[in-house]
């Protein structure tokens, strides 16, 4: 599976925005990893930005 999967996965079941070191630990990737997983999302338009610092899944 991806790290792009596993952060979108990780976001959805939080349920809430999260920021990318909640992520990090939520998913169980570096925090490195996560943000490029996060820019990938970014580019494709699978995440979004509520508020600033803080992602959550389009929808």
């Amino acid at each position: 599976m991806s790290n792009a999967i596993t952060v979108l996965e990780a976001m959805a079941k939080a349920g809430k925005p999260m920021r990318t070191g909640e992520i990090a630990e939520a998913s169980g990737l570096e925090k490195k990893e996560v943000e490029k997983a996060m820019k990938e999302l970014k580019a494709e338009a699978k995440i979004v930005s509520p508020k600033r610092c803080f992602w959550e899944p389009a929808k």
